[in-house]
């Protein structure tokens, strides 16, 4: 699947060539939707959250019987992170170490965050009840 210059002939590569849909700009998956949505009722003025909460969270809301697998979640973290809709920061390891625990990345939904989450709540009322293929991108 080399093209002769090195690279991946991206033609050959499956979802580049079979017309898979592309998330348009601005727009939310289901998972960031239900992260917003769950991040906001957290968050306190002072406090955010952190992903394992976040995740049990999202499970409530699912009524699921497990926790969505966390490369899952902190992928979507990182992604959102970046794209703005969340802050994020580590906690004091003093306050980790005393309560002999890992360290925890806390998250904030930003006001970018919220103005998204308002947005896509414009166009649709609530991904939470959206069938399990279509929170998976299936069509």
């Amino acid at each position: 699947m080399a093209d002769p210059r090195g690279g991946l002939a991206n033609g050959k590569v499956w979802s580049y060539s079979h017309g898979v849909p592309r998330r348009r700009p601005g727009a939310l998956i289901p998972l960031e939707f239900r992260i917003l949505e769950c991040g906001l009722e957290m968050q306190t003025p002072t406090h955010g959250f952190h992903g394992f909460l976040l995740a049990r969270a999202l499970q409530d809301v699912s009524d699921s019987a497990s926790l969505i697998g966390h490369g899952t979640l902190y992928k979507a973290l990182a992604r959102m992170a970046k794209a703005g809709l969340l802050e994020s920061a580590w906690e004091d390891p003093a306050s980790a170490e005393a309560e002999g625990r890992p360290r925890r990345k806390n998250y904030r939904v930003t006001p970018q965050g919220a103005t998204a989450l308002a947005r896509a709540r414009a166009e649709q009322p609530s991904p939470l009840a959206a069938p399990a293929h279509a929170a998976r991108g299936i069509a």
